[in-house]
């Protein structure tokens, strides 16, 4: 939670245009309002003790931050969280209004979210409308990358914040076309932490683990994992080189996120991206069945007003 790392996101830059991180004119202040030491209210005993650990997770804030107690650090993280929420319904209802779904994309560096990515827009060209946001912290290599596919992306770079919030994507969204029936995938920035906070306005979250990162992963950072939908557990050609326990790892990921679907992927050989493309259809189908239901019942409403 950025009441712990101190991120910000001042200096936010939005590259629509292909460039090579310059602001073109688009650079916006999204301020976290973050505390900087106000006087001496630091609760010394807000950890835990147990058998040599210090547990800074276990007040209420779930954190710790010098200067800070645990009341003040939750009065901030609900604000900050308040104010973010408000951008993500409206990045919703713009959605809705124009019939677009859309996915938040969560990993740590090197999971291979890019690589996913273009390797899925290649497979489903011609077949649905696709629009991305990539989120990195400098540089616009992972947009070009994407652009590189024929597809629509805006590189939103965070300067020294350490993830993606609902004002910056709502702000690269309207410099992107979202066709009708479309797909919007965000890639946040790659971490583990702070991007599983913060609501964008997406329908279904997806998180991606590579096998090369360990089995404990999900249990040492279950927020990543708790919310998502899906999980993909990518670089499954790496097992041979690997000693990686997959049923393991998989248990893992079903104890922090029960309901989670988890798929094993791997954009070289090929495995689960099928099965990946079946769940985003029938996520896709969903959303827009939902719609014209909505839009009938509103219909019937009408009509009975009259």
């Amino acid at each position: 939670m950025c009441t712990t790392c101190g991120c910000a996101g001042d200096g936010a830059t939005i590259d629509a245009a292909g460039g090579h991180g310059h602001d073109h004119g688009h650079s916006h202040s999204h301020s976290h309002d973050h505390a900087h030491g106000h006087g001496h209210d630091h609760d010394h005993h807000d950890h835990q003790h147990a058998e040599g650990l210090l547990d800074y997770g276990a007040g209420p804030a779930r954190a710790h931050a010098p200067g800070l107690s645990q009341a003040r650090m939750v009065e901030i993280e609900r604000s900050i969280l308040s104010k973010n929420d408000g951008f993500a319904a409206a990045n919703r209802a713009r959605l809705a209004r124009d019939g677009v779904l859309a996915l938040n994309l969560l990993a740590g560096p090197g999971a291979g979210k890019t690589t996913l990515l273009v390797e899925t827009l290649r497979r489903i060209d011609g077949t649905m409308p696709a629009a991305v946001i990539e989120g990195d912290q400098q540089t616009s290599n992972d947009a070009e990358r994407i652009r590189a596919t024929g597809v629509p992306a805006v590189q939103v770079n965070t300067g020294k914040g350490c993830h993606l919030d609902a004002h910056m994507v709502g702000h690269a969204m309207e410099h992107l076309h979202l066709a009708a029936g479309g797909v919007l995938f965000v890639e946040n920035v790659g971490n583990l932490v702070c991007p599983a906070a913060f609501d964008l306005g997406e329908h279904h979250r997806v998180t991606l683990l590579s096998v090369t990162e360990g089995e404990d992963k999900p249990l040492k950072y279950p927020d990543i994992f708790q919310d998502a939908d899906l999980v993909l557990l990518t670089k499954t050609d790496l097992l041979p080189h690997l000693d990686v326990d997959m049923a393991t790892l998989e248990a893992n990921v079903a104890r922090v996120a029960p309901t989670a679907r988890v798929l094993r992927v791997s954009t070289r050989t090929g495995e689960g991206m099928a099965e990946w493309l079946d769940w985003l259809s029938a996520r896709r189908r969903a959303w827009l069945d939902g719609l014209a239901t909505e839009a009938e019942a509103r219909a019937a409403l009408l009509r009975a007003a009259e």
